[in-house]
């Protein structure tokens, strides 16, 4: 199993920036494409952006310019930037293969509140 731990929420003004990390417990994450996923409370959890294992990315439209994925595969971590931070981006943020695998956990996730 691989296991995923991330961190660096917190509450943040809106307009403001956070980073995001997310560590992975297996050098096998570099073989995977990755993502960060949120969920706000009563709504699905979402994939916002993901990063193939060659490092190409995609974002979802509603942070498009705002958030960049990164990863450090020798590291097993991944990143999001996330810049002119929103009210509508409040939500516990996920990091898990872009595609479902059963022996990769979900973690905890790491809180995001935007708000003045």
């Amino acid at each position: 199993q691989v296991q995923f731990v991330e961190s660096g929420g917190g509450l943040v003004q809106p307009g403001g920036s956070l980073r995001l990390s997310c560590v992975a417990s297996g050098s096998i994450f570099r073989f995977f494409d990755m993502g960060w996923y949120r969920q706000a409370p009563g709504k699905q959890r979402e994939l916002v952006a993901f990063i193939t294992s060659d490092s190409s990315t995609n974002y979802a439209d509603s942070v498009k310019g705002r958030f960049t994925i990164s990863r450090d595969n020798a590291k097993n971590t991944m990143y999001l930037q996330m810049n002119s931070l929103k009210p509508e981006d409040t939500a516990v943020y996920y990091c898990n293969t872009k595609v479902a695998i059963p022996a990769f956990i979900w973690g905890q996730g790491t809180q995001v509140t935007v708000s003045s």
